[in-house]
């Protein structure tokens, strides 16, 4: 068998974290080959307009392996997002370049504001789009033949997959980028939108003010008082509103335990998880579990509330996967896309890349 390629193209001042997060999800597509060892599904490759190395956001430097000119036959061609991508000259490229190779590549995906780069081809005309929610209003008005729905995660239509962008988009397809009151919180104030997504990405890690603060360049007493001025409310409960919520739909995935769900969104303990879940949605995590019902049923998830069921098409995580991770979920719904049903996994470690 023969590794598909993957194409990600890399320019300067693109986000790093798209760029390496596509491609730890693509190499972590696995086939067991019968002895033992493991087939790698996906052979990965950098493409640049040109082979000169590009400096990313972050500062970063990344030395494309090919140019693009020199691209061999893709399976798979992702265009990360970044501020470069405003470039005119540089988009015009990469929208001439995308134009040629689609009639001969099986996917083509964009992450965040990349979108610009691939809707300019013409080819997304008429189909359904997302971005993330900030250039969404924009793009929409630059191209109004795209269906673009903002709320959504990432969207597949024919061969072309669009996303809110890699950091973004560790949930399934179908949930909205934030939920109902985050959002409206979130689009209430562009100064801290940045932070705030970070927030989302990041329940896990040390959310204190301090932490904040520090990461918005600010004091704790000024990020404090401009933080409750702009979201309406203060840092350390809108930090605890986004890991409950997060927290619920975790609680949904019989496998993981309540311990488990409590650690992954940043809680210390048990405890303190049960009581601010508590505070939150009225119940306790073992009440709110217990009033689903769930139960597994081989890889998916049977969902029972009362007086009604009906089947949950989240993909079960099976244990030792990366739960805690969530693997970014536009690049592994790329892998999946190419899976049997039977057996599908949501972490990319386990998942198969052929047809």
């Amino acid at each position: 068998m023969i590794p598909k390629t993957v194409g990600l193209i890399v320019f300067e001042q693109m986000s790093a974290d798209e760029l390496t997060g596509a491609a730890e999800a693509f190499s972590r597509a696995k086939m067991p080959t019968g002895d033992g060892r493991e087939f790698r599904c996906y052979h990965i490759i950098t493409l640049g307009v040109s082979t000169e190395p590009c400096v990313t956001e972050c500062g970063i430097i990344v030395k494309p392996r090919l140019d693009i000119r020199d691209a061999p036959l893709l399976d798979t061609i992702i265009v990360s997002g970044g501020s470069g991508i405003d470039d005119a000259r540089l988009r015009k490229k990469i929208a001439k370049w995308l134009s040629r190779r689609a009639p001969a590549t099986r996917r083509i995906a964009t992450l965040g504001r990349s979108i610009y780069a691939l809707a300019a081809t013409g080819l997304l005309d008429g189909r359904q789009v997302t971005t993330h929610w900030r250039f969404a209003k924009d793009v929409a008005l630059r191209f109004p033949k795209l269906q673009i729905n903002p709320n959504r995660l990432f969207v597949k239509d024919g061969p072309f997959y669009t996303c809110a962008g890699g950091a973004s988009v560790k949930r399934s397809g179908e949930q909205e980028q934030y939920s109902e009151p985050l959002q409206f919180q979130v689009e209430s104030s562009e100064r801290f939108a940045d932070l705030a997504a970070w927030i989302l990405c990041h329940l896990n890690q040390d959310l204190s003010v301090e932490a904040l603060a520090q990461r918005a360049c600010m004091s704790p007493r000024n990020f404090a008082r401009l933080f409750k001025h702009a979201f309406d409310t203060t840092p350390a409960e809108f930090v605890a509103t986004a890991r409950i919520n997060e927290a619920q739909r975790r609680l949904r995935v019989r496998r993981t335990s309540i311990e488990s769900v409590g650690a992954s969104v940043g809680f210390k303990s048990a405890d303190a998880f049960s009581r601010a879940f508590e505070r939150h949605v009225g119940c306790r995590p073992g009440a709110y579990r217990a009033r689903l019902e769930i139960t597994p049923q081989g890889d998916f998830v049977i969902q029972r509330s009362k007086g009604h069921s009906q089947t949950s098409m989240g993909i079960m995580m099976k244990e030792g996967s990366m739960s805690a991770r969530h693997a970014e979920m536009s690049s592994s719904n790329l892998v999946r896309s190419s899976i049997p049903a039977q057996g599908r996994l949501a972490s990319i470690s386990r998942s198969r890349g052929t047809k």
